[in-house]
């Protein structure tokens, strides 16, 4: 298991869009139609993109377990989609970067 100074790095690293761009980002259409919802209404990145909202308004000494456990699983979230690469035309347009906004990070920042 990785320690939590490990994580806060790479949370740091990889969830790039700062608290205006994802506030916005989640507004969208294009935010609310990707991901996997498992027939609940919203999917699973758009939940999660609302917590790391809640997290980057949080203090560091102030993260919960759960918090740290949330940020944790974002950052193996967004290593996993960005190794796959996305699609070899219009990535700026993709579902694969939508899904990456959806959890704070744009492949194409």
């Amino acid at each position: 298991m990785k320690s939590r100074d490990e994580i806060w790095r790479e949370w740091q690293n990889l969830v790039n869009m700062t608290p205006a761009e994802l506030r916005r980002w989640l507004d969208t259409g294009d935010s609310k139609a990707v991901g996997d919802t498992g027939g609940k209404g919203e999917s699973t990145g758009h939940k999660s993109g609302k917590r790391i909202l809640t997290i980057k308004d949080t203090k560091k000494a102030d993260l919960t377990d759960d918090d740290w456990a949330h940020m944790a699983k974002v950052v193996g979230y967004i290593k996993r989609h960005t190794a796959q690469g996305g699609p070899d035309e219009d990535k700026e347009h993709s579902d694969w970067r939508y899904s990456l906004m959806n959890w704070g990070h744009d492949p194409l920042k």
